[in-house]
C-alpha cells in the first residue's frame, strides 16, 4: 500500500466517524456577523491553522479549497462570496465529499444567507486539478501539503499556481518542523497521513514554493502545533512540531530573488524625518516599516548607526515594502 492510499484510508474512517482529535487547530472559530458554523464542522475541522483572512477575500474572489474536511473552511469561504459555483471544493475521497455535502444541508437550516449552490464540490487529486489555468483568485490547503513526498509536492505546489490568475494568492498552513527526523518517522506512512513526520523545515517548505515561481511570500503566523517523544513514537529525541500559516503570491518573480516576509521591521532613529535609501525604500522617523528578508539584508549591510533591525517574528500582517 502506498503513503497516499494510507492517506485515504485515513480520512475515509475520519469522514464516516469524526476524528475530534485528528488535527490540532489553535485557531478560534471565526466568529462573524451572521455565520453559524455546525458543530459537525467543528468537530471534522481536520486543519492545523486557518487558511481564512478577510483581507484576501474582498471584490467576490474566485476561491478553491483543496481537502475539503467538514466544510468548515468552505462555509467560511463562501461567506464572502455568495455566488453560485463561487467556491470550488476538492477532495479525492468520496467519503468527505459526501459528508461535506451533508454538513452544507445543515449549514443552510442554520445560515439564512447560505445556499448549498454557493460551493461546487467536486472529486480531483491536488496534482491534477480538475480547474482552468489561470482562473482562481485565492486557493487554500489546510495540513495537506505536509503529507506528500517531495515529488508530490512540487506537482502540488505546480497545480495551485497553474490556476491561479497573476497576483493570485495561494493561502496554506502546515505543520512544520526544525529538527531532523529519522527515516523510521520519515517513513510511517500513518504518521505521514496524521500529519507529523511529513513535516518540512520552514527553509525547505518556503523554497518549494519560490521553485514554483511564487515571487513573494507571507509568512503569517507560527504557532506550537504537537510533540512527538520517544515513548509514544520511534525517535531518540524529543521533537517539536510547530505549525505556520503561509500566503504565496503569483507575482512576477524579481530578477533579484523572491520577496520572502518573515516578519521583520525596520525603524530609523536618525536625525532626518526620513531615510531614503535610493531603491524604493523610505523609512519615516520612528515608524516600524516592515520589511520582506531581502530589503532588511540590503539595508542592514549599508552599515547605518540610526536604524533598528527587528528579528524574525513569523508574524506578518501586510503592509511595508519590498
Amino acid at each position: 500500500m502506498s503513503y497516499l492510499e494510507t492517506t485515504h484510508n485515513v480520512y475515509r474512517e475520519a469522514a464516516l466517524t469524526p476524528d475530534v482529535g485528528l488535527c490540532c487547530t489553535t485557531n478560534p472559530i471565526w466568529e462573524l456577523p451572521g455565520l453559524k458554523i455546525p458543530r459537525i464542522m467543528q468537530e471534522m475541522n481536520y486543519g492545523c491553522g486557518s487558511t481564512v483572512h478577510a483581507r484576501d477575500l474582498t471584490n467576490n474572489p474566485k476561491m478553491l479549497y483543496v481537502g475539503v474536511g467538514g466544510g468548515m473552511e468552505l462555509l467560511q469561504f463562501a461567506y464572502f462570496n455568495r455566488n453560485k459555483g463561487g467556491v470550488i471544493g476538492l477532495d479525492v475521497v468520496d467519503e468527505m465529499l459526501e459528508a461535506s455535502q451533508k454538513n452544507f444541508k445543515i449549514a443552510e437550516e442554520q445560515n439564512d444567507w447560505f445556499k448549498s449552490e454557493f460551493v461546487d464540490l467536486r472529486k480531483g487529486d491536488a496534482m491534477d486539478l480538475p480547474v482552468d489555468d489561470n482562473s482562481i483568485d485565492v486557493a487554500a490547503q489546510n495540513c495537506l501539503f505536509n503529507i506528500f513526498k517531495s515529488d508530490d509536492l512540487k506537482k502540488a505546489i505546480a497545480e495551485m499556481y497553474r490556476v491561479l490568475k497573476p497576483l493570485g494568492k495561494l493561502v496554506m498552513s502546515d505543520p512544520t518542523c526544525e529538527q531532523e527526523m529519522n527515516e523510521e518517522l520519515r517513513n510511517d506512512d500513518r504518521l505521514r497521513a496524521l500529519c507529523l513526520s511529513g513535516s518540512l523545515s520552514i527553509a525547505n517548505y518556503v523554497k518549494a514554493l519560490t521553485d514554483a515561481g511564487f515571487g513573494t511570500i507571507e509568512i503569517r503566523a507560527r504557532k506550537p502545533y504537537r510533540i512527538l517523544d520517544p515513548k509514544s513514537y520511534p525517535t531518540d529525541e524529543l521533537i517539536y512540531i510547530e505549525s505556520i500559516e503561509v500566503a504565496a503570491i503569483k507575482d512576477p518573480m524579481p530578477e533579484d530573488g523572491p520577496c520572502i516576509f518573515t516578519g521583520k521591521a525596520a525603524i530609523y532613529y536618525g536625525e532626518d524625518a526620513f531615510f531614503d535609501d535610493g531603491k524604493g525604500h523610505t523609512l519615516l522617523k520612528n515608524q516600524p516599516l516592515a520589511i520582506c528578508d531581502k530589503t532588511a539584508a540590503a539595508l542592514e549591510s549599508l552599515g547605518r548607526d540610526d536604524i533598528f533591525f527587528s528579528a524574525s517574528t513569523f508574524h506578518y500582517d501586510g503592509g511595508g515594502c519590498c
